[in-house]
């Protein structure tokens, strides 16, 4: 199967993965090999820290044998197609890991691969990053029903992902953005679907921050401006600064919320020092589930 975002996937899925996740993460040097005598190709169009470390170490540490392949070392779609790309790596590989630009070219890769293709970063969606996220939220408070998290800022691909691996956990998300930087529809269309189709949870839109930070248990941002995607900067400045996560904000959510980041932040943009670095952060623990949760997706691919 190909992992291109989550809303290929059931609850059950998504908690399966989660729970491998935290076992992986308790028996960090003592696991089974999943992916003994296996190679995956890990492709980046786009450069990485925690997505390059995290899958690296994630196929060394189950047992298999990383390919690291740059932005200088594929030529997806320009000098080779894609098509010719996927069929030819399907015969070297037993995994394609990509962070790419654009994810039409994700699905296309997954269109003509014979083995999976994993989604490390699209413009459209990061699904590794939100199991990763969900990991945490499970950690710090044990349950997904009825807790209510608050997304603050553009309305991107991590947003997008966000909201549907809210919707499979049954948690009410708020989505907080300003006019004209909501997420994309079809997204909230099909987390609409699945919060119908499970009976549990919320998706609620709104141009209000204070609105979407109120009684939340989770506060969660990103960049206001993605790599490779630089809106116009000075609109950006103008308009999103109320959606900033500092100190005044977190009064509005509850006395316990936790904050996320999937980093790297711009400090002192979409969220301050002494938030990121306070009681309340938990980004430094996301970060790290990037690399467990990680291999719970090979095993849940490989073994389930």
């Amino acid at each position: 199967m190909h992992l291109l975002d989550l809303d290929c996937l059931s609850r059950e899925d998504v908690l399966k993965i989660i729970d491998y996740g935290i076992y992986f993460k308790k028996n960090r040097r003592k696991h089974e090999k999943v992916l003994d005598g296996k190679s995956v190709a890990i492709l980046f169009e786009k450069p990485s820290t925690r997505t390059r470390m995290s899958f690296d170490i994630a196929v060394y540490e189950l047992g298999g044998h990383p390919l690291i392949m740059n932005q200088n070392e594929i030529h997806l779609g320009k000098k080779e197609s894609i098509k010719d790309t996927a069929r030819v790596m399907s015969r070297y590989v037993d995994a394609i890991v990509a962070r790419v630009y654009r994810h039409r070219d994700l699905e296309e890769m997954a269109k003509y691969s014979s083995v999976p293709v994993i989604n490390a970063l699209s413009d459209m969606a990061h699904p590794c990053q939100i199991l990763a996220d969900l990991m945490t939220i499970k950690e710090y408070k044990g349950k997904f029903k009825g807790l209510k998290i608050a997304y603050l800022g553009d309305g991107n691909n991590v947003c997008n992902s966000l909201i549907l691996g809210s919707a499979l956990v049954g948690m009410d998300i708020y989505v907080g953005t300003p006019k004209g930087y909501e997420p994309n529809a079809k997204v909230v269309l099909k987390a609409k679907e699945i919060i119908e189709e499970y009976g549990e949870g919320s998706l609620t839109l709104t141009n209000d921050p204070i609105d979407a930070a109120k009684d939340a248990d989770v506060l969660y941002t990103d960049v206001w401006v993605s790599m490779g995607d630089e809106k116009n900067k000075e609109e950006v400045l103008k308009v999103f600064p109320p959606f900033q996560i500092n100190n005044k904000l977190l009064e509005y959510a509850k006395k316990d919320v936790i904050v996320m980041h999937c980093l790297p932040a711009n400090r002192g943009y979409e969220i301050t020092d002494d938030v990121i670095d306070g009681v309340h952060s938990v980004v430094y623990d996301e970060a790290e589930n990037r690399l467990h949760v990680q291999k719970g997706v090979f095993k849940f691919i490989f073994k389930a």
